[in-house]
């Protein structure tokens, strides 16, 4: 059975936008709408179609990811207006690399700009509103044009305006649309209605609080589908106060996107910060929005007229301006404030020693700030792209100080021609298949600080444009980022690249998965003219320095290949010389079960069950604490270590705290668990295949060891678990998949607060709820659901001692390392729609507190690691799966012998 798991929403302009579940809030640009800016309608209406690029221009710089194009004016002709200006738009590269949404009431004007988008665009909207019959006719052109479709609440008796309303629509429609017009559920996205609230009218209080829940209910009952929203709705009762109307959009972002709002239409460049909302203006538009209490309108709508009352220009808090110079560029950094920073600037350039100084110090500091806010959800793009602005404006103040300071270190330092008289070059990429954090724009801005040209070819690059740029701009260094685990791939193709054109140039590798150790092993080897690991971006300015110094280059590259070169040898010491069988051998050598003598218990189902809501207290009695405190690096057995004379005091003050967090966690259901599992009748084929399901052809692929036992001692698969079809016995599999969802706003609550203890204690229990959960759902499989060990009962340190009957290894694990497997047990799950947990590229579980795996239920069967295997295995393997066998070595590259 082949299966395809994209969980993802892509969508495309010039340049791929890859909606991720980590992915940041997506704004949506609004202002190239004709209902939305009366600049917008006042240009097209006037034929000035040019200059109403500017607006979409705009939109772009302010940090808009998508642009929202509506054409609906009575006095317009809709479609020629939307062709005309997609048909200009496409030729402007800056603004056409963003994806399109074309926004319209009418479907022909949709259609009319379907046929002028390339990439991949989002259709804004389609709905029920006219029956099920036109619903599928539009949703079925959509679909050939290859969009992604924004559903609105809407059926044939109006709006839904409550939330049962909005969730048995959306749930409707998606039914329709994935069902009969055949769309993944990825590239749908329900707009449940954002309505106005504080109007004064009783029925519209709870507006705000019914979008927010629908957005949860949504997402648990189809966890693929995406989430957006006009949020300048949300405030329309305030039109003409945009302080109010600001502050109001911001909170009701803040709770929305914390409940799993993905996009939404908004001013891109009016965003204020919600940490930076005067606190009764914030709690007053808290209360309306959450519908806290009866009189919330009322007090919103007083203290807004004391705001606008007062004016713009007095409610502007100047405090700040009596702060100290470096306080004063931390917070025009962090609020995008350009106003006074080239006075700031020069003052702090007067008072530090160096002007890289200022660059280092209170700008760096200020930009750590904005980094933080960001990754916690309390800061969105566009505030980050205006404070970047507000950074380059300072560094534009201090650049020719810069350069004199430059060109009299190169006088004394000698660069050799390394270094032009302008600024060298660097070329920072994101590799293919990887899209980056804020992390490599912030190296960007370090090294840009510091006097050097950044060419950032931003992410999901492939080897050849990166090379194919290097060259033709000449850049001096270039830097690659990755944070999946694909990416170091990847970045061993590139230095290849390099190496077979000759480079000369350094390579940088940085990101969240690389490590010195990878880069000694593994990319280092492939070029030789220096490949060096960033830790972070504090250290890039250290390490281009030396790189481009024509005097500390060689002696630096010495270090680092010496430093490397006994990484290698370290690493290749710990090999040992093993003999192996050939697979022949090793498949006669299997485990010797009597097959007469064993007789296969049925399951009490066949097919799925699945598990929403448990109890989290049922759940924590199995949690098994040893991994825990190995997680703070505390080792030693538990309870035992908590007595312990090195650890013991710490490790007791660390338990009593975890045990005070779980409690709040359970008293407040913090966290959601949910699993499905399954059983199914399967035989092998007596070798390494296991056949599931009769007739339907799914077939699971096992891997045995091949390593030379000795004399008695089997070479093992998971297959020589399973009856083969020959013995005529009936046997049975079963799989399963565990989640714990709901960590992420309290990870956010924490990072606000600055608390990574209590952040790194969340994860960690997360985790060990996750496995306990798996554990009580195994001991119920083999008492209760499979029954094939039902008078069976063991305490919980026997169960962490896995003293029970069957197993249950997982796919990715020592016993069965092929990670593409779980593509199949997903499958027979349908664990992503039951769930809510998928599978990401590089087929990691998300929620990263995700457990999946196979029940085996044989009394001989026991936890295993296949090891190491030669080339012969994986040639019948990869025959098998029907893979090419390099697609098969690079999965399987772990546990290969040989180097592939």
């Amino acid at each position: 059975m082949a299966v395809t798991i994209k969980p993802f929403l892509r969508l495309a302009g010039l340049e791929p936008l890859i909606l991720r579940p980590q992915t940041n809030f997506v704004n949506v640009g609004e202002r190239t709408n004709v209902t939305g800016s009366k600049k917008f309608a006042r240009l097209i209406r006037e034929n000035k179609y040019e200059e109403a690029l500017s607006v979409a221009r705009q939109q772009v710089e302010s940090g808009a990811q998508i642009l929202d194009v509506n054409m609906d004016d009575a006095l317009l002709d809709g479609e020629k207006a939307m062709q005309t200006f997609l048909n200009l738009l496409q030729a402007e590269p800056d603004i056409a690399k963003i994806p399109i949404m074309i926004d319209s009431s009418k479907f022909s004007i949709i259609e009319a700009g379907l046929k002028c988008v390339q990439g991949k665009c989002i259709v804004n909207s389609i709905s029920l509103k006219e029956g099920e019959e036109k619903f599928v006719e539009q949703a079925i052109v959509c679909r050939s044009y290859g969009a992604a479709v924004i559903v609105m609440a809407f059926d044939e008796n109006g709006q839904a305006d409550t939330l049962r309303k909005k969730v048995d629509i959306s749930q409707r429609a998606y039914k329709i649309l994935t069902e009969k017009v055949g769309y993944e559920p990825q590239d749908i996205i329900f707009d449940p209605n954002i309505f106005a609230i504080a109007t004064g009218i009783e029925e519209h209080n709870n507006y705000g609080l019914d979008f927010i829940e629908a957005i949860k209910e949504i997402k648990q009952k189809m966890p693929l589908t995406r989430i957006s929203g006009g949020v300048s709705n949300v405030s329309f009762s305030f039109r003409g106060n945009e302080a109010v109307r600001e502050a109001m959009h911001s909170v009701f972002l803040y709770h929305a996107i914390r409940a799993g709002m993905d996009m939404g239409i908004v001013n891109a460049g009016q965003l204020v910060i919600y940490d930076e909302i005067e606190p009764r203006l914030r709690e007053l538009c808290e209360d309306v929005i959450l519908n806290r209490n009866p009189d919330a309108t009322d007090k919103l709508l007083a203290f807004a007229e004391t705001v606008k009352a007062k004016g713009k220009e007095e409610v502007k808090d100047e405090a700040w301006r009596r702060g100290t110079v470096e306080e004063r560029l931390k917070h025009a950094l962090v609020n995008g404030i350009t106003e006074y920073i080239d006075a700031d600037t020069e003052e702090a350039r007067l008072k530090y020693p160096k002007p890289l100084d200022v660059i280092e110090g209170p700008l760096m500091a200020g930009m750590d700030v904005v980094g933080d806010l960001f990754g916690s959800g309390k800061m969105f793009l566009p505030q980050v792209v205006k404070s970047a602005r507000v950074m380059k404006k300072s560094v534009a103040v201090l650049t020719p100080y810069i350069e004199q300071e430059k060109e009299e270190r190169k006088k004394k330092a000698g660069y050799n021609g390394e270094e032009s008289a302008g600024a060298a070059k660097i070329l920072l990429a994101t590799v293919k298949g990887d899209v980056h954090d804020i992390g490599k724009n912030i190296v960007g801005v370090v090294l840009g600080c510091n006097g050097y040209d950044i060419i950032d070819l931003g992410v999901m690059v492939p080897a050849d444009k990166i090379l194919e740029t290097a060259k033709r701009e000449k850049v001096s260094v270039i830097g690659l980022s990755g944070l999946i685990t694909p990416s170091l791939d990847e970045m061993v193709h590139v230095a290849r690249e390099m190496k077979r054109q000759e480079f000369e140039i350094p390579l940088l590798i940085g990101g969240a998965t690389t490590s010195r150790m990878h880069t000694a092993v593994k990319i280092a080897p492939e070029f030789g003219n220096g490949v060096v690991h960033v830790l972070d971006a504090s250290r890039s300015v250290t390490v281009v320095g030396n790189l481009l110094n024509a005097e500390q280059k060689p002696e630096f590259l010495r270090t680092i290949k010496s430093d490397y070169q006994k990484l290698k040898d370290d690493f290749a010491a710990k090999k040992t010389v093993k003999q192996y069988l050939s697979f022949g051998l090793a498949q006669e050598n299997k485990v010797p079960i009597d097959w007469n003598a064993f007789q296969p218990v049925v399951p009490g189902f066949i097919g799925t069950k699945v598990f929403d809501g448990y109890d989290l207290a049922d759940i924590a009695k199995y949690i098994d604490w040893g991994p825990f405190f190995i997680a703070w690096e505390l080792h030693g057995k538990f309870p035992q270590i908590l007595q312990d004379a090195k650890v013991g005091a710490e490790a007791t003050r660390l338990y009593n705290d975890a045990l005070q967090l779980l409690d709040t966690i359970v008293r407040e259901k913090w966290l959601k668990p949910k699993a499905v599992i399954g059983f199914w009748p399967a035989n092998s084929d007596g070798k390494d295949t296991v056949e599931v399901g009769a007739g339907e052809g799914v077939k699971l692929e096992f891997l045995r060891q091949q390593i030379k036992k000795a004399p008695g001692q089997p070479n093992i698969s998971l297959a020589d678990y399973i009856a083969p079809a020959v013995t005529g016995k009936q046997d049975h599999i079963g799989a399963f998949v565990v989640s714990i969802e709901g960590i992420e706003p309290h990870i956010q609550r924490f990072q606000a607060a600055l608390d990574d203890y209590n952040k790194i204690m969340l994860q960690a229990l997360a985790d060990r709820l996750a496995e306990a959960f798996t554990e009580l759902l195994h001991a119920r499989v083999w008492k209760e659901f499979w029954g094939y060990a039902k008078g069976e009962q063991l305490a919980n340190d026997q169960l962490i001692r896995e003293e029970y009957a069957g197993i249950r290894p997982a796919p990715g694990y020592p016993a069965c390392p092929d990670h593409t497997e779980k593509i199949k047990l997903f499958a027979m799950l349908d664990a992503t729609s039951r769930t809510g947990t998928i599978l990401t590229e590089s087929l990691a579980m998300y929620p990263a507190s995700s457990v999946s795996g196979w029940y085996f239920a044989h009394p001989e069967s026991k936890y295993f690691g296949v090891g190491k295997i030669e080339r012969d295995q994986v040639v019948d393997y990869s025959a098998r799966k029907g893979m090419p066998i390099e697609e098969a070595e690079k999965w399987l590259r772990p546990v290969l012998e040989y180097d592939a």
